[in-house]
């Protein structure tokens, strides 16, 4: 390691192959706490590049348990966080909006560590109790429409990450490897970034995959589709620049999509909301995330068409259904 972090001090980059093997050095054990935290900070300094982090992505696939839908096309809805917003649970509540509209949801979710509540906090709170047994996830999927994959369980060569990422409380490059290492590689992707730089790493690796693939960034900073005013879109082979009535919705204020203070009022508005009894604010930015979820799907459906199917499917209170019927397989 002392090799690497000179090697990072003095401004230089990791190859593809050095990335991957830092990794797989850290999951046997092979670093102190002091190494890992220094390696964590560098990047807290600087932009990580392509190479570094497809070199981390490879790493934390090949050491994960592997999850095979034998052909079931989903999607994987979810954020890098390390946004700093403290927004409510818009990605998840996108899920099961989604799933109740019929749509299979592979997602992939943790702790929150840069914010209050993240999506495994939130379902935890709610009673739901995570599991790496692939048939119990198979049948959730089947029965319900969406698995939830609990990074921590799935990366088990991470655990001693962990406790270093709560320590230092703020975004690191693992939060933007997350979407790149759900277990079943899904077939769709809808992801959020924080910065325009990440974007650009994004599209760049995602158009070496097969999948369809939309990729978001606020252009004030979130890592989703907040209406709070512009919004960067890459999707396969399109890039555009859209203002908040692209999704038939008007600008809205920061505080209005505010998630709470602790893990409780956060899963209080998560479920008011997929009750269809969120605040306008909350039902808009939900609906214009489901909405560009679908069309990820249906890339030839305008998104107007998108938003009205996700918002009849969040009014209809398909989401809070979907939620209980999964706690309910548990």
């Amino acid at each position: 390691m002392k090799a690497i972090l000179n090697q990072l001090f003095n401004h230089q980059k990791l190859t593809r192959d050095q990335a991957k093997d830092v990794l797989i050095n850290m999951s046997k054990g092979e670093y102190n706490p002091s190494q890992i935290a220094a390696f964590i900070s560098v990047y807290l300094m600087r932009t990580i590049s392509v190479e570094e982090l497809d070199g981390f992505r490879e790493a934390l696939l090949e050491l994960c348990i592997p999850v095979d839908l034998e052909g079931v096309e989903s999607i994987d809805v979810c954020g890098t966080g390390g946004d700093g917003k403290n927004t409510f649970n818009i990605s998840t509540a996108t899920a099961f909006v989604l799933a109740g509209a019929g749509y299979k949801v592979s997602k992939h979710g943790n702790y929150g560590v840069s914010s209050v509540c993240g999506s495994s906090n939130v379902l935890e709170s709610l009673g739901y109790a995570f599991t790496t047994d692939i048939d119990q996830l198979k049948r959730e999927l089947d029965n319900t429409n969406i698995c939830f994959f609990h990074a921590p369980l799935f990366h088990p060569a991470l655990a001693s990450v962990g406790p270093i990422r709560r320590d230092l409380r703020v975004k690191t490059f693992f939060n933007l490897l997350g979407p790149l290492v759900n277990p079943c590689q899904p077939t769709h992707q809808l992801v959020g970034v924080f910065s325009l730089k990440i974007l650009k790493l994004y599209q760049y690796l995602l158009q070496q995959s097969n999948r369809q693939y939309t990729v978001v960034h606020a252009i004030d900073g979130y890592d989703e589709v907040s209406l709070t005013g512009d919004t960067k879109l890459i999707q396969n082979g399109a890039e555009k620049l859209v203002d908040p009535a692209y999704f038939t919705s008007s600008e809205l204020s920061q505080e209005s999509i505010f998630g709470g203070d602790d893990v409780e009022s956060a899963a209080k508005i998560f479920v008011n909301v997929l009750m269809g009894n969120g605040t306008e604010a909350q039902n808009a930015v939900v609906k214009a995330n489901a909405g560009l979820a679908i069309q990820t799907f249906k890339p030839e459906q305008v998104i107007g068409d998108c938003v009205a199917e996700a918002e009849e499917a969040l009014l209809a209170g398909k989401g809070i259904k979907t939620l209980e019927q999964l706690i309910a397989m548990n």
